[in-house]
């Protein structure tokens, strides 16, 4: 069994921007790794980064019949404008099967209690891909590639399968 990892997004740069060594590293593991967006203009930097693209308006309405992912993540600001995309969210937190992680600007006030900061430390590799995913993006806010991408995350009930992702201090 390969774990899987979902990724909802609204756009590739801040795909690339917020998660892209993570998601490289990832990938490297073994994962699968799926980038759901309503529409991909450039798929580019995200074949850069080793993923599949699917469209997310489908995802949504298969999303029950769907095999469920290990771990989903999703653009803050997505899930407080989406209420499809905040309902399946609140769902998984409320299941527990699914690890959730999200990445932004600010957590949803909602969310608050339910997750909390993490980090990962990104491999070399993961740094190199990014850079050249983000090269690729022409993102003018894009900024230099870190050793390290932070994330909030609710974990899953059952032992978490991401021991790639750490607390933050």
């Amino acid at each position: 069994m390969r774990y899987r990892l979902d990724v909802v997004a609204r756009d590739v740069s801040e795909v690339v921007r917020f998660a892209g060594g993570w998601i490289v590293d990832r990938v490297m593991a073994g994962w699968d790794v799926t980038v759901l967006m309503y529409d991909v203009d450039d798929v580019r930097p995200l074949e850069i980064l080793g993923v599949r693209i699917d469209d997310l308006a489908e995802a949504l309405e298969e999303w029950a019949d769907r095999p469920h992912p290990q771990t989903v993540a999703v653009a803050a600001d997505l899930f407080a404008a989406d209420e499809r995309v905040r309902t399946g969210v609140l769902t998984a937190l409320d299941q527990g099967m699914t690890e959730v992680t999200l990445w932004g600007e600010r957590c949803p006030d909602e969310l608050d209690s339910t997750v909390g900061s993490v980090r990962h430390q990104l491999s070399a590799a993961a740094r190199a891909f990014k850079s050249q995913a983000l090269a690729a993006t022409a993102d003018p806010q894009a900024g230099a590639v870190g050793d390290v991408e932070t994330f909030r995350c609710g974990l899953a009930a059952l032992p978490s399968v991401a021991a790639d992702l750490t607390p933050a201090s």
